[in-house]
């Protein structure tokens, strides 16, 4: 972490695994704190038509524009505000012209699927979480999340399932599970909530460790 920065605490875990809820619990329960998705760092398909954009793998890294995000999280770390793009789940596309500006918070939660798939990204990243879950636990929630706020039929969950989540899940988000600093259990509400309790504990120990060493080198 640079002298002064954010302190920045990485999210992972399989689609519907709970990593925004853990995200935002953060929020609410840390000082400063800014919320990064990485669902935000999908690549523009503006240029494609709709059937070509719902043909994507979007559990795959391809899908991810992480040299943006690497840059995005270079930044703050460096003390510098970032405008995130904005991404529309209806149009598997950018909204054009519209972001979100994210200032270099105290703690800065960056969540997605695939954050520590990429080493340039895990070496940006000074904690690193994964929250697990078990399959069905996951696609019951990604069901209900994708239905409800992403217009998305029964239908077209399972097919998505089938065809590239489940397969990019075995790939890649469960193979990043062992580069994880703390790994919380998102099946049981008990062990949810004491594992949150001792991430809480640690980063608000940490960034006051950070602040002290910061001080203490002016």
């Amino acid at each position: 972490m640079a002298p002064g920065g954010p302190l920045v605490v990485g999210v992972a875990g399989g689609s519907g695994s709970g990593k925004t809820t853990l995200a935002r619990e953060l929020m609410s329960r840390l000082p400063d704190v800014e919320i990064i998705s990485m669902d935000s760092y999908y690549k523009d398909q503006n240029h494609l038509s709709f059937r070509e954009r719902e043909a994507t793998n979007f559990d795959h890294p391809s899908a991810f524009e992480m040299s943006l995000l690497v840059q995005h999280l270079s930044e703050l770390r460096a003390g510098r505000a970032v405008d995130v793009p904005v991404y529309d789940f209806g149009t598997h596309a950018r909204k054009n012209g519209a972001a979100i500006r994210v200032r270099p918070t105290r703690i800065i939660v960056v969540e997605g699927i695939l954050l520590f798939v990429e080493p340039a990204l895990r070496q940006l990243i000074d904690v690193k979480v994964f929250v697990d879950a078990s399959a069905d636990v996951r696609f019951i929630r990604r069901m209900r999340r994708d239905v409800a706020e992403r217009g998305r039929s029964a239908e077209q969950v399972v097919e998505q399932y089938l065809s590239t989540v489940r397969s990019m899940h075995e790939a890649f988000v469960e193979p990043s599970k062992s580069l994880a600093d703390l790994v919380v259990p998102n099946d049981h509400v008990d062990q949810y909530a004491v594992a949150t309790e001792v991430l809480v504990a640690f980063l608000l120990q940490s960034d006051d460790t950070s602040r002290r060493r910061t001080r203490a080198k002016v």
